[in-house]
């Protein structure tokens, strides 16, 4: 405080130069001026003595007749660092010290004061005085996440978080409708056909409604499990022409139960972003814990290939599941653009074949039909989502998939031919609550073996 003085001599100079206006030189108004100065002076000086008597109240300041080689002043000490100290709840408004050319400042009372200790966790990080999730040091960034889209392929692009649970019950309804006409005989001319010529019309119906669990083991791995109940139901209208008769014949048949239960993970490979794509590995296993096909009766008496057959060899009571375990690994990719996402994938499906294979014939007995082996299938599939807003998705994509041709004994079947089942998909999702979305997607069969349409509705929960 020795510096007082000179601290007054110096605002003096300065509001003496700050008030002589230019011109003012000599005369009366030279004199009016010095006398509007010393009263600013004087004002000056009294507001300085009254801000060194609130300094050593407070104790901030040292007396002036203290040395000040002591130790460093609380006021010295706070000066630059920022931090204030927390006031009293009930303490009034008071003025805070600080550089004595700053002007004071008002500290206002807080009931809950967010510093120093709940201010410096937050300073940088942006949160808006938002709690932090966990401990997560502060400027780490989160896990890396696949962006949600509007599920409309058998696959999912998100993967569940580490320790959450997925329980997705969902209904699948597909309906397809097929025609053929056989000509069993000879032309002599090619406008004269002797023989039979059959005419069948078949529509198929078929529901299911599968349970599926998915557990996240980490943010990158996730486990899957699935079981469908399947129901399905045939129709089947043929006509024989040149028999004598014009009467139509109709056969229906049905089939319910556990259909197969399958087994799947993923995993993500790598840390994708805006403009960046994510890639996700995965492998599933299908049993055969349905009703196998060959297990089923059909209407043949003795036999349904060969000569001497007694029978179309439809089966009587259809079956729920494939006969054959199968392996398929696959390859999905997202590529977030905003607002867009594009996802796609490839995958292929190994089906093991099956030795001493029967076929059930309505007297009970056996037909042997050896060693079969299905055609592998490869299949890939592309599209888009949209967020339409917070809640809301849509996503459209088209799915293909090449089936091969199936084989009896080391040899192709007569009449198997490479099938071509593609399917455009149609999606929308709407996010009920935190942990529940209502998801619904449609598909229209492209191709002549693909089903008319299907519909999915599904609802997953996370727990």
């Amino acid at each position: 405080m020795h510096k007082i003085p000179a601290l007054y001599g110096v605002i003096g100079v300065s509001v003496a130069l700050a008030a002589i206006p230019a011109g003012a030189q000599s005369g009366p108004d030279l004199l009016e001026q010095l006398k509007i100065m010393r009263q600013q002076l004087e004002e000056q000086r009294a507001r300085v003595d009254e801000l060194e008597r609130q300094l050593r109240a407070s104790g901030v300041a040292p007396p002036a007749n203290t040395a000040t080689a002591a130790a460093p002043s609380q006021l010295e000490r706070m000066r630059g660092t920022g931090n204030l100290p927390a006031p009293q709840p009930d303490a009034p408004a008071q003025v805070q010290a600080g550089p004595l050319d700053a002007p004071p400042r008002l500290a206002v009372p807080f009931a809950d004061p967010v510093y120093p200790g709940r201010l410096a966790p937050l300073r940088g990080t942006g949160g808006g005085g938002q709690a932090q999730a966990g401990n997560d040091a502060v400027g780490r960034p989160p896990a890396p996440k696949t962006p949600e889209v509007a599920p409309i392929f058998e696959t999912p692009g998100v993967l569940t978080p580490r320790g959450k649970v997925v329980f997705e019950p969902s209904v699948q309804y597909g309906y397809s409708s097929s025609n053929r006409v056989a000509l069993v005989g000879y032309t002599v001319i090619p406008a004269l056909l002797i023989g039979l010529l059959d005419v069948r019309e078949v529509k198929r119906n078929t529901t299911t409604a599968t349970a599926t669990f998915r557990y996240g083991f980490d943010n990158r791995l996730e486990f899957e499990a699935k079981i469908p109940y399947v129901y399905r139901s045939d129709s089947t209208v043929s006509r024989e022409l040149f028999t004598g008769t014009a009467a139509e014949r109709a056969f229906e048949t049905s089939g319910k139960g556990i259909g197969d239960i399958e087994l799947g993970w993923r995993y993500q490979l790598n840390d994708g972003g805006v403009d960046t794509p994510y890639y996700i590995a995965g492998l599933r296993f299908k049993s055969r814990t349905g009703r196998d096909p060959f297990e089923v009766v059909t209407d043949c008496q003795t036999r349904c290939v060969g000569q001497n057959v007694t029978g179309t060899g439809l089966p009587l009571d259809l079956p729920t599941g494939s006969g054959f375990y199968s392996v398929q690994p696959s390859v999905t990719w997202l590529l977030p653009s905003d607002p867009a996402i594009f996802f796609g994938g490839f995958s292929y499906t190994k089906n093991f074949k099956r030795g001493n294979v029967y076929r059930t014939v309505l007297n009970g007995s056996k037909e042997l039909l050896g060693t079969v082996e299905p055609g592998d299938v490869f299949g890939f599939n592309f599209g888009m989502g949209l967020a339409l807003n917070e809640r809301a998705s849509f996503s459209i994509g088209y799915d293909h998939n090449s089936v091969g041709r199936m084989h009896q004994n080391g040899l192709v079947i007569p009449g198997s031919v490479r099938v071509q089942l593609g399917t455009l998909l149609l999606g929308y999702s709407y996010r009920l609550k935190n942990n529940r979305t209502l998801s619904v997607s449609v598909g229209a069969g492209l191709t002549r073996d693909t089903p008319d349409v299907t519909l999915m509705v599904r609802m997953p929960f996370t727990f």
